[in-house]
């Protein structure tokens, strides 16, 4: 189901506008608490969530969990009500919590949200939703026995740029697209500081493939997330190349990955990500009959193909391009609300818990981007194409 916002904010882009995006809250018809949160995983990521949260209206953190005694003592130094546990059971378990965000390691995840929806929680569940097939199902099958939301935070579905960019392509506008190539690079070792060795494993939990999916789960399951949305569809096949080929640490995750999809209608999608090389960092390139979009993190621009004056028009309905920039072949800049798509998506998973919708980003959606993931973390390891058809359904 579609969100009252997201309808808002898609009827105002059909007719050629950019609607800017406001507190949710201020457009519901009644008044209600603030949904008080639990943050479990006080790392960067969870003490960032928490941050966006407390300049947010609507919701509250009330209590953190952390296994790292010095996190968790961060964490519980940024509001002077939130309760801090050093174990995820205290969270579900607190009574004043009604949704848990889950920001821990990628293999716990599945733990953590099953015990949440036992505790009768909402959550919102950090990228990737869960490691492994097995573990992927499990989680399914217990979020749709629930009547608690469950938000995946692959977060470019919630950002006004990325919807446009999927309206753009829904419409027919730049034609059947024929590859996507994606990047996310950068030029550090993505190593965290340790002030024990006995912390090692935890805090750079990143390194080791017991708790992590590398490049490819923290960095570019975003971008498998939106093609599978705006294709309707997923991988058939899927290569990938990679290594430890720069940063020689002990770390058992690839510093560097290529990795190959092949949609069922013969599109593929390239991925590549390294941490040795930060040129021109996060990028996508849709590439299409007649025009080619390119994605940063906060905005887009539409190139045209070479095309007749007819077909262009003299002022473009859908990009408001005029003829002369087509002309110089500049790039049109789609436009959307400026925000950090990560507010877009805890309003999103905000408004789906006081609608009691399905949100954009969900546990299906997050269980397909999951064994894309995997499938592609196994085509890495064992050096060989692997089908999605070789794996198990998902029941969703």
């Amino acid at each position: 189901m579609a969100s009252r916002r997201n309808f808002l904010r898609n009827s105002a882009f059909l007719v050629g506008g950019a609607m800017a995006s406001a507190h949710l809250v201020n457009a519901f018809p009644f008044k209600r608490e603030p949904l008080k949160v639990g943050v479990i995983g006080t790392g960067s990521r969870g003490k960032g969530l928490m941050n966006l949260i407390q300049g947010m209206e609507g919701m509250e953190v009330v209590a953190c969990a952390d296994i790292i005694p010095f996190r968790l003592e961060e964490a519980k130094a940024m509001g002077d009500k939130i309760k801090g546990y050093q174990d995820h059971r205290g969270v579900i378990d607190d009574k004043n919590v009604e949704a848990v965000i889950i920001a821990t390691p990628f293999s716990t995840h599945d733990e953590i949200a099953i015990e949440a929806l036992d505790a009768d929680k909402h959550i919102y569940c950090e990228k990737t939703m869960v490691k492994g097939m097995d573990e992927i199902q499990k989680v399914l099958d217990k979020a749709n026995a629930s009547n608690k939301v469950f938000y995946t935070g692959h977060q470019y579905r919630s950002s006004p740029v990325y919807q446009k960019v999927r309206q753009i392509i829904k419409s027919g506008y730049i034609g059947d697209i024929t590859s996507v190539e994606c990047q996310w690079n950068r030029n550090a070792d993505w190593r965290r500081p340790v002030p024990d060795p006995k912390w090692e494993r935890m805090i750079n939990w990143r390194m080791y493939r017991e708790y992590s999916g590398g490049l490819v789960a923290e960095l570019l399951s975003h971008q498998m997330d939106f093609i599978n949305w705006f294709t309707d569809s997923h991988p058939s096949r899927i290569s990938g190349f990679g290594g430890i080929d720069f940063w020689k640490d002990g770390r058992e995750t690839f510093d560097n990955v290529h990795v190959l999809f092949e949609y069922p209608n013969g599109m593929d999608a390239s991925f590549m990500s390294t941490t040795s090389n930060a040129h021109e960092g996060f990028e996508m390139k849709i590439l299409a009959r007649k025009a080619t979009i390119v994605l940063r993190f906060d905005k887009g621009e539409i190139f045209t193909e070479s095309l007749t004056d007819v077909e262009k028009g003299i002022v473009d309905g859908v990009s408001g391009a005029t003829l002369k920039t087509w002309q110089e072949g500049k790039g049109v800049p789609i436009l959307g609300a400026d925000k950090d798509p990560t507010i877009e998506a805890l309003n999103d998973f905000y408004e789906s818990v006081v609608y009691q919708e399905e949100p954009i980003s969900s546990v299906k959606s997050g269980a397909v981007a999951a064994k894309c993931v995997q499938i592609s973390l196994d085509a890495l390891y064992d050096g060989e194409v692997k089908h999605w058809s070789d794996y198990p359904e998902l029941n969703m």
